[in-house]
């Protein structure tokens, strides 16, 4: 009898282990998207607090890049050497004290330091836990990738509403105060799954990097394999290039060139983020239909087609509908992108891929800036279709190991 149970008790505790873990790292990146757009809804009263100028405001603003991009690549050392689950952890806490940071300031100069540090543990938390996600994508062997994406847009969402409701009643520190605490107290019970239990690991090659089979690209050699990792990294930046743009770029499109009110130009954002979001919760079946080749393929055409819909229709509606094409295509690009290059090279591949997408959603909204002045906000706009059809057409160049 012994000898019969015994596999049944093996086969259930680790199932339901994975299932803790993968609560536990969706509580995390919801959590993210939650702080960061809570912070987000507060800049204007923190620009007037600062009395800072446009220009220093955007100074200012630069240290969340700057702070993101530095600790990038050092937080896949970190994972490489400690383990992702808690570097997550660690980074969480670094990200939800600082984010209590800015109401404090008085002047755009020590807003931008502060700013520093904030960005520096988002980095530092998306990339860990980007890197927990990946372990667990290859232990459960599912495309659930997504839905953790899913994930940060949803809680993206509420920490936008909360921040909209509140904002005429809270002052920004009290406000960005409270989601320190509540930040903490996420991160004291996700954080206890993720510290329990060991990241669930793909069996490793005799130089301890994933097996082939975990990897997807066992056959293509180091250098090539290098080059994939970037060629990922790559396709994220085309995607999240699209996300930038369109968060800082689209409203004002609508509302100067096509004569939308406040509220609905407003709503073209929404549009477009509901759709991303929805996109990303049917973006497991949506996997297993299609396999990640052909959704990259066809997320890319989508979203191309999309943006030239969404920047170049002559009516408001036309336009709205071609935004959430073009959320519907984005979706899963990111997802599959960073899944695929932690595959290849564990924590550094998602580091790199990373940085170069967080790259795109920095490279975005000034480059169409800069484009709108040369020539206009709609023709600015269409780069953005161009570079989701480079992704696409990176898709199809690597598509056998996306498959993998």
């Amino acid at each position: 009898m012994p000898l019969i149970n015994k596999p049944r008790t093996h086969s259930v505790v680790p199932g339901r282990e994975l299932v803790g873990l993968r609560v536990a790292i969706t509580a995390f990146f919801a959590l993210d998207g939650f702080i960061f757009s809570g912070w987000v809804v507060r800049i204007p009263d923190i620009k007037h607090q600062t009395h800072a100028s446009a220009g220093a405001l955007g100074l200012a603003l630069l240290g969340v890049s700057a702070g993101a991009v530095l600790t990038m690549m050092l937080t896949g050392q970190l994972c490489r050497r400690y383990g992702s689950h808690p570097v997550t952890v660690v980074w969480m806490v670094v990200l939800a004290l600082s984010v209590a940071l800015p109401p404090l300031t008085h002047s755009a100069l020590a807003l931008g330091a502060v700013l520093l540090i904030f960005g520096a543990a988002y980095g530092g938390v998306n990339v860990a836990f980007n890197a927990a996600a990946v372990e667990l994508v290859a232990a459960v062997r599912r495309p659930i990738m997504p839905s953790f994406h899913a994930a940060f847009s949803l809680g993206g969402m509420v920490g936008a509403g909360v921040g909209g409701l509140v904002a005429g009643f809270l002052s920004p520190t009290r406000h960005l105060l409270g989601i320190t605490v509540l930040g903490l107290l996420v991160t004291a019970v996700a954080g206890r799954s993720l510290l329990r239990h060991e990241p669930p690991a793909p069996p490793l090659d005799d130089r301890g990097r994933m097996a082939p089979a975990a990897a997807g690209a066992g056959r293509a050699p180091r250098v090539a394999g290098r080059w994939l990792v970037v060629g990922f990294g790559l396709v994220a930046l085309c995607d999240a290039y699209g996300e930038g743009a369109m968060a800082d770029w689209g409203a004002l499109h609508l509302q100067q060139d096509l004569t939308a009110s406040a509220g609905t130009a407003a709503a073209g954002y929404a549009c477009f983020a509901l759709a991303m979001t929805a996109g990303r919760l049917s973006g497991t079946a949506l996997l297993g239909r299609l396999g990640r080749a052909r959704t990259v393929i066809a997320g890319g055409s989508v979203a191309a087609a999309g943006m030239l819909l969404g920047s170049l229709a002559p009516s408001l509606w036309m336009a709205l509908a071609g935004f959430a094409i073009t959320g519907l295509g984005l979706a899963n690009i990111f997802p599959v992108a960073i899944e695929r290059a932690g595959a290849l090279a564990g924590a550094s591949g998602v580091a790199i891929a990373s940085t170069l997408g967080y790259g795109g959603m920095l490279l975005g909204p000034p480059m169409i800036g800069f484009m709108t002045d040369w020539f206009s906000l709609p023709t600015a706009l269409t780069t953005v279709a161009a570079l989701a059809a480079v992704a696409a057409l990176i898709g199809v160049a690597t598509r056998r190991a996306l498959n993998g």
